[in-house]
């Protein structure tokens, strides 16, 4: 086993919990043993400050799996993914949710979505690669799926020297499969939807749109796969118009309309800023507008740029809200941190002359609960605005 030895101080931060040690913090690493391997991390004065698995190839050398002194059993992947869904299970979630979101559940690099019968995994570490089949039969055991789908097909795990991964990796069967979600039927395609397959994280978010939606002509932009177009429909809005600039998007919306007997949903294929800038030149308004547009900022270099496009949606946005109305804005972005984001809504309501009230701050699903030494963990952000 290595030995990982920090530099004076550099365990504080590890000590308070958070779960990465940087390759810049290590004083030296003593021992040998394989890439990806079980290792201890130290203080500089060799006092146990955690466990976790090594990988000299990143920028973070070791990703914490324990804080306890006890060493790891060869279960104890088994043993969390357990733990972790009953967390979610005496919650009340039941067909589908995240089981496991990386570290915050201890298993840094593996992320599993229940898709009712089915699982979608990411494994996006060297330390979870090198325990693949291990976490494959563990999640066989737990909960006897009908089909594990993987969805590694992700860059970030270039950084830890892995190729990108794609495909069934247990059972056979059809990629889309249906779901429960909200009293509403969706399909979800494991294969090609976003991330996972599907955007867990909004599913609180999207059911709240019933205390805004009845009676209410609804504007749904970046729609994707008409989570939320769906739920205003399901919740008696009067109409629900769905913009998205991917004709499969679009496509996925009429057949989930389809599916739950939806008649009151318009869809249409567009680039979202540039309808925005046509309705306000019709002067067209609506109740409550959504949106929940892709991440404009994906890295730290990016931040300035992306909250430009944040400022510009929003402030298109709440000058086609009525007045009484409702604007449900969103972030995915974690570089968009809590901070900026509400300072861009500030300033969007300040710059479009619309004065605005905040109901409700709301952050991603109880099945994603962050570590608070991790602030790259609370990623989401939404904000409901009511327009005075």
């Amino acid at each position: 086993m290595y030995n990982v030895i920090l530099k004076r101080n550099e365990e504080k931060r590890i000590l308070n919990g958070f779960p990465w040690v940087y390759a810049n913090e290590v004083s030296s690493i003593e021992g040998k043993d394989s890439q990806g391997s079980i290792c201890k991390v130290l203080s500089f004065d060799k006092r146990f400050v955690a466990y976790g698995y090594i990988n000299h190839a990143s920028k973070i050398i070791v990703r914490v799996l324990s804080y306890n002194s006890e060493e790891l059993k060869e279960d104890f992947i088994y043993n969390r993914i357990l733990e972790a869904n009953k967390r979610r299970l005496d919650m009340g979630y039941s067909d589908n949710y995240r089981v496991v979101f990386s570290e915050s559940d201890l298993l840094p690099g593996l992320v599993v979505d229940k898709y009712g019968d089915y699982l979608s995994i990411q494994i996006l570490t060297l330390g979870m690669e090198v325990r693949r089949e291990n976490i494959i039969d563990s999640l066989v055991k737990i909960f006897k799926p009908l089909g594990i789908y993987e969805r590694s097909d992700v860059a970030v795990r270039e950084k830890e020297g892995l190729k990108q991964k794609k495909g069934p990796v247990y059972g056979e069967f059809n990629p889309v499969v249906i779901i429960n979600e909200n009293g509403l039927k969706l399909r979800v395609d494991l294969e090609n939807g976003q991330k996972t397959g599907y955007f867990l994280d909004q599913k609180a978010n999207r059911d709240n749109i019933k205390f805004y939606c009845k009676d209410k002509d609804v504007l749904d932009c970046f729609c994707n796969v008409g989570g939320f177009s769906l739920c205003a429909s399901l919740n008696k809005a009067k109409s629900v118009t769905s913009l998205d600039i991917s004709e499969t998007a679009i496509n996925e919306v009429n057949l989930n309309a389809k599916l739950n007997g939806l008649t009151n949903i318009n869809t249409i294929c567009c680039d979202v800023f540039e309808k925005l800038r046509e309705y306000k030149k019709e002067n067209k308004k609506f109740d409550v507008i959504i949106l929940d547009p892709p991440a404009f900022t994906k890295s730290i270099d990016t931040v300035k740029e992306g909250y430009k496009g944040y400022m510009d949606i929003n402030m298109l946005a709440l000058k086609l809200i009525k007045k009484g109305g409702y604007l449900i804005t969103c972030s995915c972005s974690q570089h968009l941190t809590l901070p900026l984001f509400t300072k861009m809504i500030e300033e969007a309501s300040n710059y479009s002359g619309v004065k605005t009230r905040l109901t409700e701050l709301r952050f991603q699903g109880k099945d994603h609960a962050t570590l608070l030494s991790l602030d790259e963990a609370l990623y989401l952000k939404v904000a409901v605005l009511n327009i005075i």
